[in-house]
């Protein structure tokens, strides 16, 4: 059993949920750039030299939705990478660390992926383009700490979630995933009395959404398994499309105006939806959550959170 983990981005979305879940069975570190800049190597090695935890779960990262991807791709592949870099090579050299876990991406897979993606086709294509360098960074350092265990024996767990929402969520438009900037769009319009919302792309993309308390267990899981350091795929197995899933906010939320749909801007990966086979295998891990029951509590937590709506 571990006794103190650090866990990078411990303040952010899936951290607060994560911390929630483990913090009656660990002593959780909930870390942040203030308490430790991950992209400042001396700091990073001597934090983790000082701490000396025997678990790291790596949530940290420079990530966001496609327009965020397509402004920085530079700034996520840098930033992603050399956090990662800094953070694996201090836990190798420190001699305490048990266990990293690292979280990665669905963007890792080739845009053109059988569905539903299975594990041993995430290096069998090209990412779909307009987060290629977030997702080529996180399986770059998925692929450092197959090789770290094979040389020097370290212990690590990769789990790559899909699409993941629920409270906590970045509702920031400038940054937030496809289930906040929905539902942002969607109660700004009722607030304004408008009655339509424009949304990008055509709708058809598909989506395997995870609500966070299921990604929550499965770290749980992997925490008391050892199921090896080659990718896990954490999803529900159910395949949803943009335009159901918009339909389904507006029902939750009583919007009945019009949807704009701008084909002209990006859809993402045409399609996402991932085996959990693996997971179920090696962690005792399935989904439990509906789509529907975690876009109604994500709802009502936004709502009842007055400092997470983003005024305009």
């Amino acid at each position: 059993m571990y006794r103190k983990i650090f866990m990078t981005g411990g303040t952010g979305f899936v951290g607060t949920n994560l911390c929630d879940c483990l913090k009656y069975e660990y002593e959780i570190i909930a870390g942040d750039s203030a308490m430790c800049n991950l992209m400042d190597k001396t700091e990073v090695d001597n934090f983790i030299s000082c701490i000396r935890p025997d678990c790291i779960i790596h949530l940290a990262a420079t990530c966001g939705g496609i327009g965020a991807n397509m402004a920085s791709p530079g700034r996520f592949m840098n930033d992603n990478l050399t956090m990662g870099l800094n953070l694996i090579n201090a836990a190798k050299d420190a001699g305490c660390v048990e266990k990293f876990v690292m979280m990665g991406t669905i963007c890792a897979y080739p845009k053109f992926t059988p569905v539903p993606f299975e594990e041993k086709d995430m290096w069998r294509g090209y990412p779909e383009e307009t987060n290629a360098p977030y997702g080529i960074a996180k399986k770059t350092l998925t692929e450092l700490l197959i090789a770290y265990n094979k040389e020097y024996g370290m212990e690590s767990v990769n789990l790559y979630p899909t699409n993941m929402f629920g409270p906590h969520d970045d509702f920031d438009p400038s940054t937030s995933h496809v289930i906040p900037a929905i539902i942002l769009k969607v109660y700004d319009a009722i607030r304004a009395g408008k009655d339509e919302i424009e949304l990008w792309g055509a709708g058809s993309a598909t989506r395997d959404f995870l609500y966070v308390d299921d990604c929550c267990r499965a770290v749980k899981l992997a925490l008391k398994a050892d199921p090896g350091p080659e990718p896990i795929n954490i999803g529900t197995g159910v395949e949803m499309s943009i335009k159901t899933l918009t339909e389904t906010i507006c029902t939750l939320m009583q919007f009945d105006g019009k949807l704009l749909w701008d084909a002209s801007k990006p859809d993402g990966q045409p399609r996402r939806c991932v085996s959990s086979k693996r997971a179920k295998k090696l962690l005792g891990y399935e989904a439990k959550t509906t789509i529907v029951n975690g876009l109604r509590t994500t709802i009502d937590w936004f709502l009842n959170n007055d400092n997470n709506r983003v005024e305009k």
